[in-house]
This record gives C-alpha cells, structure tokens and sequence, in this order.
C-alpha cells in the first residue's frame, strides 16, 4: 500500500539504526529492521532509521490484526494507513505498509522479499524512516512495517530562512521585508508602493534543499540582485502529508 504526494525528502532527525538498537523497539522488531537494512543495503538503498511515531501506529494496526486474525492493512472503522500515522505524530510526504503473518521474524522478512509488491515497499530508496510491530497471537507472529520520507514541521520563518539561504548561496542578496512575497504566495497583490518584480516563482513541495530549476536559471542569468522570500500555508495537503509554499520575488 502506497500514499505519495509529488514530494520529496524533508529534515527530521531520528537514531541511525545502524549503530545501536533503540530501547523500545522489541527484539522481534528489531531484527525485521535489521534485515531490511541489510537486503537495501545490497540494493545501495540507504539504511532506514528508526521513527517512534511510525512504531506506534504499526503496533495500533498490528493490535488490530492479531484481534481480527484474516490480515489486512485496513478494517472496518479503522483509519487508512496515513490517517493512523498522523495520529500517532508523523508528518511524511511518502508513506507504505507490508503486514504479515507468519513463525519468525526472518520468516516474515523472506515473505515479503518474495511479494514483488512488499519487496518494492522495503526497497524503496525514496523511504528514510520505519516503524515496526511484532504481536503473538494464535501461535503465529502478526507483523506491520510502515516507511516513510519523513518530513520535519517548519515555522513560516524557518521556512523562509531555509530558502533565504539557497537564494544567498547564489549570489543573490535576500529583503529582510517577507511582505510582498507572503502576499504573492497567498496569490494575492503584490503591494503597490512597492517596485514590482522581474520574476515571480511559487511552487509547493515537501523538499526544501534545493530550489526549483526555473528559478536557478533565472537567478543563473545575472539579470537579478536582490530576492523576496515568503511562505504561506500549503494547499490541498491532507492529513499528515507535509509540504511548504513558498514564494520568491526577483528584483
């Protein structure tokens, strides 16, 4: 199961799996991440890290399948998988799910390497962070992994320094004044008292590492010097998918 937004990878922070297991991962947990790091790594996928909001709403949904027995990544009443993540905490711009049942851990790891659709969930390189689940229950193991790019919640100001900086690392000087681009961000007049600029950019995504291409070939001209940068809430995101808008003004 894969929910995606047109975005990319934001900033959060979380332990590196490769160094030490976090206390509060169980051992079965564990190793399922574990083995998963070591199949991506053999795939040049970077290792996932550990995301304790995407552990818990893996153990909610894992609950729910050891109670119900059939698997399945949603049941009646219950919330879809991006929905179970928000409310556990997570803001993610790409998130999935493998659900299993099985004797081991390592046997439920070879059942989804084996499922073309679950092994491409756990491989996939565009997926930093997981969380898993492991419940006993009927003499079986039940099992949820979710993955996630997640995405780091930004103020507007933070937001806007961010991309005050890639503008800066151009050559271009950036207004302390966020005004008028706030103002065109939220589409609206760019203030008339003000001198108008020579190139307007909006865009939305979740990515806020690089700029976008338009904008680099127009700052790549020379023809500009001075920036407006501005960030106003995001438009059509649902639940937990994160994105920011933002806005620059050439002069």
């Amino acid at each position: 199961m894969c929910l995606a937004l047109l975005a990319h990878w934001g900033l959060a922070q979380a332990p590196h799996l490769e160094n030490r297991k976090p206390v509060t991962i169980q051992p079965e947990a564990w190793e399922i991440v574990v083995l998963a790091n070591q199949a991506r790594a053999t795939q040049g996928a970077k290792p996932l890290q550990w995301d304790t909001a995407l552990g818990e709403a893996a153990r909610q949904h894992c609950l729910r399948m050891a109670a119900e027995g059939p698997i399945s990544h949603r049941y009646g009443g219950e919330p879809d998988l991006s929905e179970r993540a928000s409310q556990a905490g997570a803001h993610f711009s790409l998130i999935e799910e493998n659900v299993a049942v099985g004797p081991t851990p390592a046997g439920i790891h070879e059942l989804w390497m084996h499922s073309p659709g679950h092994r491409t969930n756990l491989l996939n390189p565009d997926v930093d962070r997981v969380g898993v689940a492991v419940v006993a229950s009927r003499g079986v193991l039940y099992a949820v992994a979710d993955y996630a790019r997640v995405v780091s919640v930004l103020s507007q100001t933070q937001v806007e320094s961010t991309i005050a900086e890639l503008v800066r690392a151009k050559g271009v000087a950036v207004l302390n004044d966020a005004a008028n681009a706030r103002s065109y961000c939220a589409q609206e007049q760019v203030a008339r008292d003000s001198k108008l600029p020579g190139f307007r950019m909006l865009w939305q995504e979740a990515d806020l590492t690089h700029l976008p291409q338009a904008l680099l070939d127009r700052i790549g001209s020379g023809h500009y010097h001075r920036a407006a940068v501005g960030s106003c809430p995001a438009q059509d995101v649902q639940g937990s998918f994160t994105a920011y808008r933002v806005a620059v003004l050439l002069y």
